[in-house]
């Protein structure tokens, strides 16, 4: 049996006197789902690889899987009130709303019992391998199931080794598949010096790499000695012009960059990155907060405020990690003695911890009317109109509008009458009419002509009295009425409120415009009203909307920044609740 450092270097010696022949080029993402498993068993650590109490980042910290250390986070006991009793777009809302067990996968169980077995835990010899070897006939390639297997149960690279050294001297070559999956397995394990060995190899054999093995060299490289080859690599994409870096890429070479303190190489990182129009990942923000924790400088300090300013252009939330990073950015900033609280934010929008009041989320005049222009031409009438409407029937819609708007509410009438699948339709929306109605706002009900049919569903005599306390609008059946309740709500003025169940997710998808989508978001979110709780002719509950605008804002001497705590999952429609409040004293 070979040692480690023996089975190292006569890896070694057979691959570089073999270096001029090519085995076929593959794909990495034939790899990565070889058996139908991922071998990527260990993500690219970001968020907990940083000691709070260093300034310096290392390797050792930077790379490591260790978690933060717990950090003193003082927080507020005010009278929060949770916006998720308010509000469908509160985080993990949608969870409440519908709580199932999804079902565990069951494991794929084999005809070979001995498949099931876990890789060698130790090292093995040829002998042994090829021993081994006669009992797995089922799989066609052995190795490369082992080495699989060895990623998933992240085995010593020693196994691994010893694996690659009897390939070596049974066929005097490894094929490039293996030596992928072994810098899988290294990278994992952040075996930096393996990794740059297997660098040396695959340069010396290969004139191109896929982009596969590019990300994983990338990768691994930018957390060892020769962090500039990952540089290297970058720069090589960008000038073959067949593919462009990726987001993860430039977060690679931006931590390389920060690692070795060269602060003002990974600002220009970012630039070409966001010159490029890639999105940075949240961690490649946390790094430079983490690494700039105590630095005097005035232009870094724009750097990470603009840092902060991107977060709120996009809509983007850090999660708790990275809040932590950004808390204890402003507290080590010196001279200026700002102090960060974990808080809510009350239904008025003011914030438990320091009373101030956030920013409003209605629109702007001149946001609302780019939003309602956009809404008109792309969601209302758009390529599929007659997939919605007809133009006849939405011409009438209009005019009806025209004569009777402004309108306070608009109601789904057909979701609505359905929020109480045990019920009466016509019942229930009655119900919610004659409730809305108490304080005698102007109200808008779209309905389906099939409801003017008269049955034991939609009573004629509920119709009836609903007509005396709102405007009814009958599209046809087989119309849709989103793209209605959605022109009647704008039309009708900021002030004008609507009520569904549904999310609008598909009308706000049809806009192409990133900018007009978070502008309906927050107008989406300023302005539907859903029906939580119903109980037939005793209570109605109506959950209103948010009024403040859950995004990253300051008014320069304090900072408030809601984010993803670790505990609650987010949808894609949803915002969080919690919130980091920075004052400066």
């Amino acid at each position: 049996m070979f040692s480690p450092r023996q089975t190292s270097s006569w890896i070694s010696q057979i691959l570089m006197k073999k270096y001029h022949v090519l085995s076929p080029m593959l794909k990495l993402q034939e790899v990565s789902v070889t058996f139908g498993r991922p071998i990527f068993t260990n993500p690219y650590c970001s968020s907990e690889r940083v000691d709070p109490k260093a300034h310096k980042p290392n390797s050792s910290t930077w790379c490591s899987r260790k978690k933060n250390e717990q950090i003193g986070v003082e927080r507020t006991r005010k009278g929060t009130i949770s916006p998720q009793g308010f509000s469908i777009f509160a985080a993990g809302a949608s969870k409440e709303r519908g709580k199932f067990c999804a079902e565990e996968e069951e494991p794929v169980v084999s005809t070979n019992s001995v498949v099931e077995r876990p890789p060698p835990e130790k090292p093995l010899s040829p002998e042994e391998w090829e021993k081994l070897k006669r009992k797995y006939r089922g799989y066609k390639i052995f190795e490369e199931y082992m080495l699989i297997q060895m990623i998933n149960y992240n085995r010593p690279i020693d196994v691994a080794k010893s694996l690659l050294a009897a390939v070596a001297k049974r066929d005097g070559d490894i094929p490039y598949m293996f030596l992928l999956q072994y810098l899988v397995l290294c990278e994992s394990q952040e075996q930096t010096k393996e990794i740059c060995d297997i660098f040396d190899i695959m340069r010396a054999r290969y004139k191109t790499f896929d982009s596969g093995a590019v990300t994983l060299l990338i990768r691994g490289l930018s957390c060892s000695p020769r962090w500039r080859d990952a540089l290297t690599f970058l720069e090589q994409i960008k000038k073959q012009k067949v593919d462009t870096p990726s987001n993860k890429n430039y977060r690679d070479c931006i931590n390389g960059a920060l690692m070795n303190q060269e602060i003002n190489l990974a600002l220009e990182l970012y630039h070409q990155l966001l010159a490029e129009g890639l999105t940075p990942t949240l961690d490649t923000l946390q790094l430079f907060f983490d690494t700039c924790k105590g630095v005097q400088d005035g232009r870094l300090k724009n750097e990470l405020i603009s840092m902060l300013n991107y977060l709120r252009d996009n809509q983007l939330y850090p999660e708790e990690n990275f809040m932590k990073s950004i808390k204890q950015w402003f507290e080590s900033i010196p001279g200026e003695n700002w102090k960060g609280t974990i808080t809510g934010i009350q239904r008025s929008g003011r914030c438990s911890s320091c009373n101030q009041t956030l920013e409003d989320i209605n629109l702007s005049p001149e946001e609302y009317n780019l939003l309602k222009e956009k809404i008109l031409k792309e969601v209302i009438q758009g390529k599929d109109v007659f997939r919605k409407t007809t133009p006849v029937e939405l011409e009438e819609f209009q005019k009806f509008v025209n004569i009777h708007s402004p309108f306070d509410i608009v109601i789904d009438g057909l979701n609505v009458s359905k929020i109480s699948p045990k019920y009466n339709p016509s019942d229930t929306l009655l119900d919610v009419v004659n409730y809305l109605a108490q304080k005698n706002p102007r109200l808008l009900v779209l309905g389906r002509k099939h409801m003017l049919k008269g049955n034991s569903q939609w009573k004629r005599q509920n119709m009836t009295i609903m007509s005396r306390k709102a405007k009814f609008f009958f599209t046809e059946d087989v119309s849709q009425d989103d793209p209605f309740l959605l022109y009647a709500t704008l039309h009708s003025g900021n002030h004008c409120k609507f009520i569904t169940h549904d999310l609008l997710r598909d009308h706000k998808a049809c806009v192409s415009d990133e900018l007009i989508q978070r502008l309906f978001f927050k107008w989406q979110r300023g302005h539907q009203m859903v029906i939580p709780f119903y109980k037939p002719g005793l209570r109605i509950q109506l959950q209103h909307v948010l009024t403040y605008n859950t995004i990253v804002q300051t008014t320069g001497n304090s900072w408030h920044i809601p984010y993803d705590d670790n505990f609650t999952k987010r949808t894609s429609y949803e915002v969080p609740t919690k919130w980091l409040c920075l004052q400066r004293k």
